[in-house]
């Protein structure tokens, strides 16, 4: 168990799999100097790997009181390999993964403030937003600062750009952490999505 804004895992020797049975976290990859980049989010029922020590330290950190359980890497896939079942689940958990890395390094590389925190909002909505009659309910238990961290941009240019979308009429919120999303298509036309008839 971890409390909200404990350190469940740090700075390891060894690769580790950490199954997240309750709660939400974060992994945050630190460099020289003090710098820190929010890698990912992750959410109940999500397996994270969280790397050795190499050429960046990690620490996976708790947004909300957590229950968990790590293995260490090795172990957990040589289990994996002899349970097809559950080497299937990893697998198909692995690919989703990848793909939230490519649309993150897509975002970063090439995509406007704007796009980025549009592109946040839609992937949230997809991984913990609950669906309302006319769009999608958020409950975010990242701050401002985490999403700035994750998103290469500053606490200011996500305000802004938060506001911006709600002036747009795309999104409501309330309080820090309770969005609402109101029109999903043209908030992914926003986050530089290409359109389904493409």
């Amino acid at each position: 168990r971890a409390t909200a804004g404990e350190a469940v895992l740090a700075d390891g020797d060894q690769n580790q799999i950490v199954f997240l049975a309750r709660g939400a976290t974060k992994l945050v990859a630190h460099a020289s100097g003090g710098r820190e980049q929010v890698v990912a989010f992750h959410f109940e029922g999500d397996l994270v790997s969280v790397p050795a020590r190499g050429a960046h330290s990690y620490t996976l950190c708790a947004l909300q009181d957590c229950e968990l359980i790590a293995f260490a890497a090795a172990e957990f896939l040589e289990l994996a390999r002899s349970e097809p079942g559950l080497l299937n689940e990893v697998l198909e958990r692995v690919l989703a993964s990848l793909a939230r890395s490519r649309e993150k390094s897509i975002a970063l590389g090439r995509k406007t403030a704007q796009e980025r925190v549009a592109s946040f909002l839609v992937s949230m909505a997809g991984r913990i937003g609950m669906p309302q009659e006319g769009g999608c309910l958020l409950h975010l238990p990242m701050s401002r600062r985490d999403m700035a961290d994750s998103l290469g941009l500053t606490i200011e240019t996500i305000s802004r750009q938060l506001t911006e979308l709600r002036e747009a009429g795309l999104i409501e919120t309330s309080g820090r952490s309770v969005v609402h999303l109101c029109d999903n298509a043209s908030l992914q036309a926003r986050a530089g999505h290409l359109s389904s008839a493409a």
